[in-house]
C-alpha cells in the first residue's frame, strides 16, 4: 500500500476536523485559565489523530464488507478497498494497530489525570466504533450529523480543556456549557461535512439501505439546515467572545464569511460528490484555519 493510498484510506484531507477542536480546547484553556500541559496535550493529540484515522479506515472497511450484491459495482469502482484491490486482512490489522495504540495512550492519560477523562474517552471510542459498525451503524441513521459534530467538535474540545486545566479547574456543569458554546463553530461545521456527504449520497444511500436524516426530511429541508448550521456556528463564536471565553481578535474569523458564502452558494446549486462536496469540506477547512490563526494569535497576545 502506497502512502497516498493510505492517506486516502484514513481520509487525511478531513483530519482538520480533529485538529481544529483540539486547538480550540488549547486556546480556551490558556485564555480563560492560563493553563497548558504540553506533555499531556501532545500525547492526546497523537492519540486523537490515531483513533480518528482508525475510525475513518473502519468506515471504509465496513462499507466494503457490508456492501450488498446490488452495490457490487460501487464496491469495486468507488470504495477505496475495491478500487485499489487492497487486502481486507491488512486493512483490519491496520485498524487494530491504530485503535490499539490510541487506547494505550488514552489509558496513560487517564492515569495522569482522573476518571472524567475515562468517561469521555470511552464515549469517543464507542461512538467511533458504532459509527460504522454493528447491525445499524450510526452513519446510516438520522443521527450521524449530531454524533459526528458533538463527538469531534465538542467532546474533543472538552477533553483538550480537561487535560490542560484539571489541576486547577474541576470539570463542572458551568465549564461544560462554556466549552459547548465555545466549540459551537466546530460542532456545526463538522456536522455539516457529514450532512453534505449525505446530501450528495442521497441516491446511493438508498441502494446501500442507509436511512440518513436526508432520507427522512428530504434535500430541500436539509439544505436549509446546512445554511442554518453555518450561521449558528458564527453566532456561537460571537457570543463566546462577548462572554469573555475567547479573545476579541477571534472576531476576525468573520472575515472568512465571503469565502464560506461563495462555497455554500455553489454547493446549494448542485450536490454531487465528485463535483461539489469539496466545497463543504473547504468550508470547514477555511473556518478551521481562520479559527486556529486568529483565535491563536488573540490568545497569545491577550487580545
Amino acid at each position: 500500500m502506497s502512502v497516498n493510498v493510505f492517506l486516502e484510506l484514513v481520509e487525511a484531507k478531513a483530519k482538520i476536523a480533529s485538529v481544529w477542536p483540539f486547538f480550540m480546547g488549547l486556546f480556551f484553556s490558556y485564555y480563560v485559565f492560563g493553563q497548558v500541559n504540553w506533555p499531556l496535550a501532545i500525547t492526546f493529540f497523537v492519540a486523537m489523530l490515531l483513533f480518528n484515522m482508525a475510525v475513518d479506515a473502519h468506515d471504509n472497511y465496513s462499507d466494503y464488507r457490508g456492501a450488498t450484491k446490488e452495490a457490487a459495482e460501487w464496491k469495486q469502482k468507488t470504495n477505496i478497498i475495491g478500487v485499489h484491490h487492497l487486502s481486507v486482512k491488512l486493512i483490519r490489522n491496520l485498524i487494530i494497530v491504530m485503535a490499539g495504540s490510541a487506547a494505550i495512550l488514552g489509558i496513560l492519560l487517564v492515569i495522569e489525570t482522573s476518571w472524567p477523562l475515562l468517561i469521555m474517552g470511552l464515549f469517543c471510542f464507542l461512538v467511533g466504533y458504532f459509527y460504522s459498525a454493528g447491525p445499524r451503524p450510526i452513519s446510516t441513521t438520522p443521527f450521524g450529523e449530531a454524533f459526528s459534530g458533538l463527538t469531534m467538535g465538542f467532546v474533543i474540545t472538552l477533553i483538550s480543556v480537561y487535560i490542560n486545566t484539571f489541576p486547577v479547574e474541576p470539570l463542572t456543569w458551568p465549564l461544560f456549557f462554556k466549552v459547548l458554546l465555545t466549540s459551537g463553530i466546530a460542532v456545526f461545521a463538522i456536522g455539516n461535512i457529514m450532512l453534505a456527504n449525505n446530501l450528495c449520497d442521497a441516491d446511493e444511500d438508498k441502494t446501500l439501505n442507509r436511512k440518513t436524516i436526508v432520507f427522512y426530511f428530504g434535500k430541500p429541508v436539509m439544505l436549509r439546515v446546512f445554511v442554518f448550521d453555518i450561521v449558528a456556528g458564527y453566532l456561537c463564536l460571537i457570543v463566546s467572545v462577548a462572554l469573555g471565553y475567547l479573545p476579541v481578535m477571534s472576531l476576525l474569523v468573520l472575515l472568512s464569511i465571503p469565502i464560506i458564502y461563495r462555497n455554500t452558494k455553489v454547493f446549494m446549486t448542485k450536490q454531487v460528490k465528485k463535483e461539489t462536496f469539496k466545497y463543504a469540506v473547504q468550508n470547514s477547512l477555511v473556518m478551521a484555519l481562520f479559527c486556529i490563526i486568529w483565535i491563536g494569535l488573540g490568545t497569545i497576545l491577550g487580545w
